[in-house]
């Protein structure tokens, strides 16, 4: 069994911890993973973003206890230089800190309107203006970055900490049925495809808890 923990609030309706997930993956550091109790207060807020701070995924590896993905992202940066998180070139590197910061704060409209929940499927879903608003400033960067570092993920042949940070999006761009360009709808697909990616949804559909709020109909 790992030395290191990753605890979790759930598989199917947390973006951020499948996030911290994927970057233990990314680094090549085995992890176990431990759920919260589904009727926890602190997941549960955090969950229907009633809670300005996100505690959860907290990861817990050779004596260091740290939270929020960015900082895990670093952490792990740091710990396993070989894994190469970041891109080489400090042009690309800056950018995909940048961007992943920006996911890491921004898109209070996709967040609210479209929360994650890998066992939904809603066709012809409605966006409103600021969901859209998101979703364009989404496929912007995307784009920027498969043209600019030529794909097929967001810095080129290797993916980094952007594309952990970006999978969730992905998630929710199927489970709404939003419709994006053929290059954005091309990189969905590759990362929906990737084995980590598989195991966690198929791992998500188990889960017994299901949290009412989440399941949004229209």
């Amino acid at each position: 069994m790992s030395d290191a923990v990753l605890i979790i609030s759930s598989r199917n309706y947390s973006s951020w911890s499948l996030r911290g997930w994927l970057l233990t993956r990314l680094a090549g550091l085995d992890t176990e993973v431990r759920i919260v109790d589904p009727e926890d207060a602190v997941a549960r807020d955090e969950l229907l973003l009633r809670t300005s701070s996100i505690r959860l995924p907290r990861l817990l590896n050779a004596g260091v206890e740290l939270w929020d993905t960015l900082a895990i992202a670093e952490y792990l940066n740091e710990t396993f230089p070989d894994a190469r998180m970041l891109p080489a070139d400090p042009a690309a590197r800056a950018n995909c800190r940048s961007i992943s910061g920006e996911i890491h704060s921004g898109f209070s409209a996709l967040r609210s309107a479209l929360p994650m929940n890998l066992r939904a499927r809603r066709t012809n879903f409605p966006l409103w203006s600021a969901v859209r608003g998101d979703v364009e400033r989404v496929s912007e960067i995307w784009n920027h970055c498969l043209d600019n570092w030529g794909g097929p993920w967001l810095f080129g042949a290797r993916r980094s900490i952007a594309d952990a940070m970006y999978a969730p999006v992905c998630t929710r761009f199927i489970s709404y049925d939003v419709a994006i360009d053929a290059a954005c709808a091309g990189y969905c697909a590759r990362t929906l495809a990737l084995p980590d990616m598989i195991s966690w949804t198929e791992d998500a559909g188990e889960e017994v808890a299901e949290v009412a709020e989440l399941e949004v109909e229209f």
